[in-house]
């Protein structure tokens, strides 16, 4: 009788801790996940042989954008859009925020920013993992977590403490990944010397992590890759980086559903731009810039939505903070923007001097409403820039996609096409650079890679792939001039220094 006594006593209790926990859950918080050059080789995207069944999961069980976009190719240029709902030529970050070149952001960013925004709208904030924007005083979060590596697992982890917090605020915790960011020493003791994309040697697991490894014969090459002993042994080692990044979520999950709450918050998948090969990141071709987007809303009741409407990163920051309730949708813009002055002014920095101009308005614009939805009419342009990645990496690019045509102005077109050092490096790239400029690389010859025309105009509905340049195509005159004038309004209209490339270039 004791003993059921206390059986019973340990149940209410237990009961009552599981009650309490659930009360001090507050709802509609965020999960922004980010991968580091994931492109859309995933199962939901339709790749059969890699293994993201968290992430496959995840789109069953929410909405899986099928046309969603970076603005540009490049690591940090990429970050700051996403974190500023602005496009690089207003938000003043052209390229990487480290080393030499140490772009940044316009002081006066601050008045959109979305670690800012969110705590006027009464959230926690908090970024795990890779950060790379910068000014750090705009872009400071409540809790801050450096990266952990490439172990996707202790990432989560790290973010547990603050996820699960007994606070009557929301959280937002952005988490980014390193993965599956080309890194390490290349393996010298595998065909075509892959870059091992942050994978360990010998098959070996990062602690808790349950490596999936992939065979090069098994891997499914793009199109827009050549075919060879090379690429196929760097893909087996990508895909390896790819699945990491699915645990990550996969453990992220986990602590939510412990947490009880995994449905009290949004969570979303993206990345940065797309894979790290020639041909993908730091290009304006459709590997470079579609990355994968899978939203579940928690509160939103129709479930395994494909949606092929046009979505930016430019929209993100602004879908957040209508979720969370802080967006003026008839403004577009926060309903509690920060005062620049009275930012800059509290923190006692000067920052005067070449603060940019006022950013009443986001740029990009929520798309909260259509996650049950598998179109969004209205939403048929699309804007894209890449200028720098590294600074001496100069090659400006502008783009415009309205429909399914798709103008790319390479504004330095008389230059030869500059690498970034590990795209470069790449067994994939150095296997075909070697057979010489006519040898194939996906739908184009290395010279044709590395020398580009003026114009580049495509009909991504018969040319998904972008193989035939339409540009010089008399029969597409209009659609060229067309294209043309709307790329030259917007740069106007965005302040960007390049418009007038058109009329000394």
């Amino acid at each position: 009788m004791f003993s059921l006594r206390i059986l019973l006593i340990a149940m209410v209790v237990a009961l009552s801790a599981t009650a309490t926990q659930s009360l001090h859950a507050a709802e509609k918080n965020i999960i922004f996940y980010i991968a580091d050059d994931l492109g859309t080789e995933l199962g939901c995207y339709g790749n059969k042989v890699i293994k993201t069944p968290n992430i496959d999961a995840l789109a069953a069980d929410g909405c899986v954008f099928t046309n969603a976009y970076a603005t540009t190719a490049s690591c940090s240029a990429s970050r700051s859009v996403i974190m500023t709902g602005l496009h690089n030529h207003a938000n003043g970050q052209y390229g990487h925020q480290h080393d030499t070149g140490h772009f940044s952001c316009y002081p006066n960013v601050v008045t959109l920013a979305l670690p800012q925004v969110m705590k006027e709208a009464g959230y926690r904030t908090g970024i795990f993992g890779k950060h790379h924007v910068a000014p750090l005083a705009i872009f400071t979060y409540d809790v801050m977590v450096q990266e952990k590596g490439r172990n996707t697992i202790e990432l989560a982890e790290s973010a547990k403490k603050f996820i699960t917090a007994k606070d009557e605020k929301p959280f937002i915790a952005y988490i980014a990944t390193a993965d599956p960011h080309r890194g390490g020493k290349q393996f010298d003791d595998v065909a075509g010397t892959p870059n091992p994309f942050g994978n360990l040697p010998k098959k070996k697991s990062y602690p808790g992590v349950t490596e999936v490894f992939y065979e090069p014969k098994d891997v499914i090459v793009p199109p827009w890759l050549p075919d060879t002993v090379e690429s196929r042994a760097e893909l087996a080692e990508y895909y390896q980086s790819v699945s990491r990044v699915d645990a990550g979520l996969g453990q992220l999950i986990k602590i939510l559903r412990e947490a009880d709450l995994y449905d009290k918050t949004m969570i979303i998948v993206t990345s940065d731009h797309g894979m790290a090969f020639p041909g993908g990141k730091t290009t304006t071709y459709e590997p470079g810039l579609k990355v994968p987007m899978v939203v579940r809303n928690p509160y939103v009741q129709k479930r395994g939505i494909r949606n092929n409407a046009l979505l930016s990163h430019v929209d993100l920051t602004p879908t957040m903070l209508d979720f969370a309730g802080g967006l003026d949708r008839e403004k577009n813009a926060p309903i509690k923007p920060i005062d620049a002055n009275a930012f800059w002014a509290e923190r006692k920095l000067d920052k005067g001097e070449n603060r940019g101009k006022r950013y009443n308005t986001y740029h990009g614009r929520t798309w909260l409403d259509i996650l049950d939805k598998e179109e969004d009419p209205s939403r048929k342009t699309l804007y894209a820039s890449h200028t720098f990645h590294e600074v001496q990496m100069y090659y400006p690019m502008r783009v415009v996609r309205e429909g399914d045509m798709k103008l790319i102005w390479n504004i330095a077109y008389p230059l030869p096409y500059p690498f970034a050092s590990d795209l470069w490096a790449a067994s994939t790239w150095q296997g075909q650079l070697k057979k010489g400029k006519d040898a194939p690389y996906g739908v184009r010859t290395v010279g044709q890679y590395v020398q580009r025309p003026q114009f580049e105009l495509y009909d991504l509905k018969y040319d998904p792939d972008e193989a035939k340049n339409l540009a010089t195509d008399p029969a597409f005159a209009k659609e060229l001039e067309t294209l043309k004038t709307k790329l030259r309004e917007f740069q106007k209209g965005m302040g960007d220094p390049w418009e007038q490339k058109w009329d000394y270039e």
